[in-house]
């Protein structure tokens, strides 16, 4: 789907759904909502508002044919819901409904006003945006492995434009445009990622993955490689699994002096059997979304390739399976760290910790300022916070405060959980210097308080994503599915700071 700006009237675009927008409550619209309402000979006011009953309520849509008063086929009004309400996200979520609504259609051509730069006096460029972001996270499918395509391949649309009569604007709606392009891609990448099933996605296709990113430096180490630099913990739960694990290492330098390096390491469980302590059927039946982690370090790897933000970018996934081989690692091992502490088993299930405990490390060693990690992590931290917002830990305070800020500002949410001095306590073991897990309460913060051992002095965030990486039904702009949480938060994170 082609996206661009169009200088022009509304009432004079030719394509095959014109959408224009309406807020709750209001009676007479203005703006282009007003000229169409104009053109259509007052058919918004007196018929589809007065007599239909259209309140404008958010995502509410109402289909009027045009019956050849105006170019366009159709018009599709969007309710934007209560004035007060509205803000950028409400513009996304909006967008991503309409082409829903537009595909359903079978409309080809969409004309657009630009939501949000009218009487909501928003800035064009970040509406266009929003717009863009919207649209191209609302157009997503995943139909690789369907054989019969033909039914989709029919609601295919081929062009989005959003129409602007000031001559002076289409520069920055097309930079909003561009970027939103960008972001948006980069989420669809993450989530086509998690889609696969774990057959395909191994550590081998993450590897490929990588490399396949223009733009970056990447190297791949292979287990003899980091079993040389006492990577323990994380050859430890590879063995188990036929599968040769990758260590990812992604850097993008920028173009000028970077004003900071940052590392975003994302968990790269390919596909998490729990090991010998093995997770039963109904728990193991989606595991193949436990590299969700790493598949937003990848999308975000993929933007910053071509947003070009003047920050170092270090993107490190641990990639391999935890399997229940026979050479699988056991309950009661004790394992070394890269960073020299040693770990006792308490359950092979309680894996993802240990391959970002020594990716951590790595990102120490990389004389990074920043270090944030990613994961589908705890269901604790699902029980606690739903899927509505992932949780958000770390060894001080501006960081996760700046993630949070950045999160709501990109439709998402994180909710920041405490790391108490107490909770080390729980991961005493009697024979090493660490447990891999606590007792069953609090797992989230024990999770947590386990990293925070391999960070040292490094500012660093933990970012859970069980509960927000994956939803079984639609929410707001987000079909049921995988979602590339983590993707635009911590994408707005690297823009806010370049």
């Amino acid at each position: 789907m082609e996206i661009k700006v169009k200088q022009g009237s509304l009432t004079d675009v030719s394509c095959d759904v014109l959408v224009i927008n309406l807020f709750e409550g209001v009676k007479n619209p203005g703006g282009g909502t007003g000229a169409v309402d104009k053109a259509l000979n007052g058919l918004i006011s007196s018929y589809v508002i007065e007599k239909e009953g259209f309140k404008g309520k958010l995502n509410e849509m109402y289909v009027l044919p045009t019956h050849g008063k105006i170019p366009a086929d159709k018009v599709l009004i969007a309710g934007l819901g209560k004035p007060g309400d509205f803000n950028p996200n409400k513009i996304r979520e909006v967008s991503s409904k309409v082409i829903k609504k537009a595909k359903s259609l079978k409309a080809k051509t969409i004309c657009t006003i630009l939501h949000g730069a009218g009487s909501a006096g928003l800035e064009d460029e970040n509406c266009a945006r929003m717009l863009a972001e919207g649209a191209i996270i609302g157009n997503y499918s995943f139909d690789k492995y369907k054989t019969k395509k033909d039914e989709d391949k029919e609601k295919e649309i081929r062009s989005l434009e959003i129409i602007e009569i000031d001559a002076s604007k289409p520069g920055n709606i097309n930079k909003g445009i561009e970027t939103g392009k960008i972001i948006a891609q980069g989420v669809n990448f993450a989530r086509n990622l998690v889609n696969e099933p774990a057959c395909t996605a191994t550590p081998s296709f993450l590897a490929r993955a990588a490399l396949s990113i223009e733009g970056i430096e990447c190297k791949i180490l292979e287990r003899e490689e980091t079993e040389k630099m006492g990577m323990g913990l994380y050859t430890a739960v590879g063995k188990g699994s036929a599968e040769p694990p990758k260590f990812i290492h992604m850097k993008y330098l920028p173009p000028a002096k970077a004003r900071k390096k940052i590392a975003i390491i994302g968990k790269g469980i390919t596909f998490d059997s729990g090991g010998l302590d093995l997770k039963p059927p109904a728990s193991m039946r989606m595991m193949k979304e436990d590299m969700s982690g790493s598949a937003a370090v990848l999308g975000i790897m993929q933007a910053v390739s071509r947003l070009k933000p003047g920050i170092e970018i270090h993107g490190i996934i641990a990639a391999c399976e935890n399997m229940p081989g026979s050479r699988a690692y056991r309950p009661g091992d004790v394992l070394k760290s890269m960073n020299g502490k040693t770990v006792e088993v308490d359950n092979t299930d309680a894996e993802g910790r240990l391959t970002l405990a020594d990716a951590i490390h790595y990102a120490v060693l990389q004389d990074v300022d920043e270090i944030i990690d990613i994961a589908t992590l705890t269901g604790a931290c699902m029980v606690a916070l739903g899927s509505l917002a992932a949780g958000i830990m770390g060894n001080n305070d501006d960081l996760p405060d700046d993630l949070i800020e950045s999160a709501e500002k990109g439709g998402e949410r994180f909710w920041q959980l405490p790391l108490y001095e107490e909770h080390k306590e729980e991961l005493k073991s009697d024979i090493a210097d660490l447990k891999n897990c606590g007792s069953r309460y609090g797992g989230a913060l024990t999770a947590g308080t386990f990293l925070k051992e391999f960070a040292g002095n490094k500012k660093w965030a933990h970012i859970d994503i069980a509960g927000t990486a994956w939803i079984d039904k639609e929410l707001k702009e987000l079909a049921k599915g995988p979602t590339g949480s983590g993707v635009r938060a911590i994408l707005n994170y690297i823009l806010a700071g370049t």
